[in-house]
């Protein structure tokens, strides 16, 4: 029996299931697309360790940043970060979140001599606390309003004075049974708008 082909006139709305289609169809992302879906998901996860010798400054953490290219300029990006890290003395360790050369989520109002951070310093951390270790956890809706691509990134920064800001270890970095070395991550996901 010879087969007929079917146009998409003939198929009634809400008839095909997923069980109707080929695994291996290619279907684009905008036939999916409803507000709140997630459309792609891109992470990158640093194992190694990374340190900075910062004086009242900030840098990039090498290895912690990930590149998307939304889809739509009205779709939004959900960044999530765990970021374990140590300082080396008292000084206060704090992170700042980017997309691209932006810093984003970050506070407001009158700064003064304060600095506009994404997470709080180091909690806790005093001068006899350096072989500990601190989590960070950021998680940011932003709308970039573009479709060219983007890259999101982490900064580390030391405040008031000198220290060693150092990622995925404690702030001595010892090589002792009570230190660690952990990893740390970042994940950002294209949100439907």
């Amino acid at each position: 029996m010879p087969l007929t082909k079917i146009q998409s006139l003939g198929i009634t709305d809400g008839t095909i299931v997923n069980a109707d289609i080929n695994a291996s169809a290619a279907i684009a992302g905008t036939k999916l697309s409803g507000a709140g879906k997630v459309l792609q998901v891109v992470s990158t996860t640093k194992t190694d360790t990374f340190s900075a010798s910062l004086n009242n400054a900030f840098t990039d953490i090498t290895g912690l940043s990930v590149s998307i290219t939304p889809s739509s300029a009205s779709n939004k990006i959900l960044i999530t970060s765990m970021v374990n890290f140590g300082c080396s003395n008292a000084y206060p360790p704090t992170l700042r979140l980017f997309r691209d050369s932006t810093h984003i989520c970050l506070g407001t109002g009158s700064i003064g001599n304060r600095q506009f951070t994404t997470t709080s310093a180091g909690g806790g951390q005093d001068g006899g606390d350096n072989n500990r270790a601190m989590t960070n956890t950021i998680s940011f809706l932003d709308s970039p309003n573009t479709t060219s691509a983007i890259t999101y990134k982490i900064q580390c920064g030391v405040l008031e004075n000198a220290a060693t800001f150092r990622c995925n270890a404690v702030g001595t970095d010892n090589d002792a049974t009570y230190a660690s070395r952990t990893a740390s991550t970042i994940t950002v996901m294209e949100i439907a708008g």
